[in-house]
């Protein structure tokens, strides 16, 4: 079995099921990377040294060894590469082929109504939706998004990204919470659509309600020096530590001691990896239902918590419930690390994807019962939230 991969760049989310992948096939798995990093990424920590991974080939470096790679591969899976030609030989070659992808219509789903837009979806997914393809929707929104254009009609698959997983035993994972007062994590790039600011007003509010605690915010970006001086307006100077860009290690390290991890992106989230680490580090999550990874990793209640509409004051009500609750709420931690370290993790993804294409080169590809490459329910936005709370998805 012959796999590639082709995407825009390795990161340090897709390693870990590159590397489970390698490990299996060895010189038969290729990642195929059709761009360099962009400078911003490299500066927010996710470069990676080339040389520690000898399953990458760089298109850019040698188009032609690559092109003969994803010509001679028995399934090829196409990420987002900017390089639609090379998807389009590939399929109309008839070959097994796996799309993979977040969603199409972020902004709203009323866009799928323009001609010109049409027209590309359909060059790139409509026409073959009756060949030997299958799509991997790396999030819970994008098979709606797909099915509203009549592309890949019962093959559409759960899919996401899988960061690094670290092992903890139950009392590992007491042991690395036994701090206090409860500490709260927050991890992205200070922009409008991730609300930073959201973390300045919870911390107002405990504050105001005489609740000891402590922030963590890592990342940076153009809203930093506006949340710092938030921040030291409200006089809450000594409850946050602002860390700036970190390696991703460093990020779990300060996750693996915190009780609480916040993701309040909105709907332009189309996955948000650091819920998975959040999770494997054993935190209670409190995510924005709106995000792509939100639906497929949370049940509300039992691994975490969700909110929905992007709303602040929901938010605010669920971590307010955490603190005056904490001893019945906390074992939502450990259940998190469980659903990380049992299913949604590098490992499982790849034994599930080698199982899975291998049917898909006979003609007899099944999916799996739960978890990655299970069939992705067809719901729409507007349900999402209703449909998490009455677990149906």
């Amino acid at each position: 079995m012959k796999i590639t991969f082709v995407s825009n760049y390795i990161n340090h989310h897709q390693i870990p099921f590159s590397r489970a992948l390698y490990e299996r096939l060895g010189e038969d798995y290729c990642f195929v990377q059709t761009m360099p990093m962009e400078d911003e990424r490299v500066a927010m920590g996710w470069g990676v040294d080339m040389k520690e991974l000898p399953y990458v080939r760089c298109l850019y470096d040698d188009e032609y060894v690559c092109r003969r790679t994803i010509a001679e591969s028995d399934v090829v899976m196409f990420g987002w590469s900017e390089r639609e030609d090379l998807a389009e030989e590939r399929l109309r070659s008839g070959k097994a082929t796996i799309r993979v992808s977040e969603r199409l219509y972020r902004e709203g789903q009323w866009k799928a109504v323009s001609p010109r837009g049409l027209l590309a979806k359909y060059k790139e997914h409509i026409r073959y939706r009756k060949q030997n393809v299958y799509l991997l929707c790396a999030g819970a929104y994008t098979a709606s998004d797909f099915h509203l254009i009549g592309a890949y009609p019962g093959k559409m698959l759960r899919w996401g990204y899988f960061p690094e997983t670290r092992i903890y035993s139950e009392e590992e994972l007491v042991s690395m919470k036994k701090t206090r007062p409860l500490q709260i994590v927050w991890a992205g790039r200070f922009i409008p659509l991730k609300h930073p600011e959201y973390v300045v007003r919870l911390a107002e509010c405990l504050q105001g309600k005489g609740h000891d605690f402590r922030v963590h915010m890592l990342g940076s970006g153009e809203m930093e020096q506006e949340i710092r001086q938030r921040v030291k307006n409200a006089s809450l100077s000594e409850r946050f530590v602002f860390y700036g860009y970190q390696e991703p290690g460093k990020v779990r390290e300060v996750m693996e001691r915190c009780h609480i991890h916040l993701f309040t992106s909105n709907y332009l989230e189309g996955w948000g990896a650091v819920v998975n680490e959040g999770m494997n580090s054993g935190c209670v999550e409190v995510v924005n239902a709106q995000t792509g990874a939100a639906p497929y990793l949370i049940r509300h209640g039992r691994n975490g918590l969700v909110y929905p509409d992007d709303s602040y004051p929901e938010m605010e009500a669920l971590v307010l419930d955490l603190f005056e609750h904490w001893d019945e709420r906390k074992q939502m931690g450990y259940a998190a690390c469980q659903t990380i370290i049992r299913e949604w993790n590098a490992e499982h993804a790849a034994e599930e994807l080698l199982r899975f294409a291998e049917g898909l080169t006979e003609g007899r590809a099944v999916p799996a019962t739960e978890g990655p490459l299970s069939p992705a329910p067809v719901i729409s936005p507007g349900k999402m939230y209703g449909a998490m709370m009455r677990g149906e998805i």
